[in-house]
């Protein structure tokens, strides 16, 4: 995941691209395709469309949580198995390892096929859940939710053992326990597509269908947060009613934590609402009952990022700035931080919580030590590092957003913060010739985008840091960015995962490095 943030990169970019990878133990590691070789062509899909459905069992796992199976293991061709096709693998979605299914056969390569399982035929695995969404299985916004929650985790651990010997010949000396903290209607950040469909003369709201660009039929979410996952039916029916109800292509909605006692705390739903013509007078007025019965902020957004307006929904709302303000807390450290809507912030915030304890744990701070945090973003792990470190130790935080940057001194200030420094710098080059960066530090704190932190990584010795703890959003990566700090003269001390985005695939993990003592 990916939740809507500037965190964004191919999963693929640090692993093999063939299908089956080989570990020094000789575990086979299914990898999936990407996602572009994922997604049939026209001429795929209509070939497959009235092909019957073929019975596989199902090996193992691959690290997106698909089900592998292969062509000939115990079928043959008067099963439609052909035998050109035998040894050849088959990614089927909703499958779990040992199970015999019941596969739809969705697109063909020549390397690997792609399927669902439409039926379970024997030997269910005991993990198997019922999907608590109704519209599992057609919506793309998540893909897990057949298997048991602890499961999902507990593999995802094991994704990243797999990645951490396969790229780096590494494993920690200790393990740690899983972060989980909410599992239905965490998300908090999200980009819903809409479409009116004039057949239907009703509005589609929600995430994509599995596969495909047309928009999944919802009427409820349960993996975003309630107080939109549960709105989506009476937002239907408001674009349905409008003018241009045509015209509506997106809603961009993020949430924060109610505090009545801060500027706009009581009003802690925000929503972009994307129209691609104009709005008139009766539409606009017709949103802003909608949301002030919600008490939600309403925002319009006619082209870029620059066009968006805050609609005043009361004589309370301040329009003197473009954006209203959003809250989250992280009462371990008495922290209250302000965000925008388009900011990026963590989706699951009761994982944030105990993210943010337990990357602070990891760097074992003393008073009067000084620390680095890259991608340091709002302040998200500076501000609780900042405290820890006291008022004769020093965080430096660099982020490559400007807006962020500013955003992370505003925060230090109003949390009476004082020994904070933010910068805003481009991370992929080097920047230890800065003034801030050659004081040297005592710990450093990484939390990179997707595509790792290779360029870092590269210069990130000078730092001299003695403790490294790498938030990573993408196992991949940071498994070879693990390789490079060994090669470096560190060790790899600890490492686990977080449940940040249960019922997908994607993998939020946390490492700690150590230097090692010449």
């Amino acid at each position: 995941m990916q939740p809507t943030d500037s965190k964004t990169s191919t999963a693929t970019d640090a692993t093999s691209q063939n299908n089956v990878t080989q570990t020094s133990d000789t575990q086979k590691i299914a990898i999936p395709p990407s996602k572009k070789k994922s997604k049939p062509s026209s001429k795929t899909r209509r070939r497959l469309k009235d092909a019957e459905p073929i019975p596989f069992t199902v090996d193992r796992l691959s690290h997106d949580g698909r089900g592998v199976a292969i062509y000939g293991n115990g079928f043959g061709v008067d099963d439609g198995h052909a035998e050109d096709k035998h040894g050849k693998t088959v990614f089927v979605s909703f499958a779990l390892p040992g199970e015999s299914a019941l596969v739809k056969i969705t697109n063909s390569r020549a390397s690997f096929e792609e399927g669902d399982a439409i039926n379970i035929t024997a030997n269910p695995n005991p993990e198997r859940a019922v999907p608590p969404c109704p519209h599992f299985g057609v919506c793309g916004g998540c893909n897990l939710q057949h298997w048991e929650p602890e499961a999902q985790i507990n593999f995802k651990q094991s994704v990243l053992a797999e990645m951490l010997m396969h790229q780096a010949n590494a494993e920690p000396d200790n393990w740690l326990a899983p972060v989980i903290g909410d599992r239905l209607g965490y998300r908090t950040k999200a980009r819903l597509g809409v479409r009116y469909v004039v057949k239907k003369e009703t509005a589609l709201v929600g995430f994509r269908e599995r596969s495909s660009n047309f928009l999944a039929e919802l009427n409820e979410c349960h993996i975003l947060d309630p107080r939109i996952g549960f709105e989506i039916e009476n937002l239907k029916t408001l674009i349905s009613t409008l003018e241009s109800r045509d015209k509506i292509a997106q809603l961009e909605l993020a949430m924060g934590e109610e505090l009545p006692e801060l500027p706009d705390g009581n009003q802690p739903v925000a929503l972009i609402v994307r129209h691609l013509e104009p709005l008139s007078d009766a539409d606009i007025d017709k949103l802003k009952s909608f949301f002030a019965a919600r008490n939600w902020q309403l925002y319009l957004q006619s082209k870029g990022a620059d066009s968006i307006q805050r609609i005043a929904l009361t004589d309370a709302d301040d329009l003197s700035e473009q954006f209203g303000r959003l809250y989250y807390q992280l009462p371990e450290y008495d922290l209250t931080f302000e965000f925008i809507p388009t900011d990026f912030t963590q989706v699951n915030l009761s994982v944030n919580r105990q993210m943010t304890k337990l990357a602070c744990d990891l760097l074992d701070l003393k008073a009067g030590e000084r620390v680095l945090d890259l991608f340091s973003g709002l302040g998200n792990f500076s501000l609780p590092l900042a405290r820890l470190v006291g008022e004769t130790g020093s965080v430096v935080g660099v982020e490559g957003s400007e807006a962020m940057t500013e955003r992370a001194a505003d925060n230090a200030r109003r949390n009476g913060i004082n020994n904070t420094e933010f910068y805003s710098q481009d991370l992929t080059k080097d920047c230890t010739d800065k003034p801030w960066a050659n004081q040297g530090f005592d710990a450093l704190l990484i939390d990179p985008p997707r595509s790792g932190a290779w360029e870092i990584m590269q210069y990130l010795p000078k730092f001299n840091a003695e403790r490294i703890v790498y938030v990573s959003c993408n196992p991949a990566t940071l498994a070879r960015d693990t390789k490079a700090l060994l090669e470096q003269g560190y060790r790899l001390t600890h490492a686990g995962v977080m449940d940040m985005f249960c019922h997908t695939g994607h993998v939020e993990s946390i490492a700690r490095f150590e230097k090692v003592a010449v």
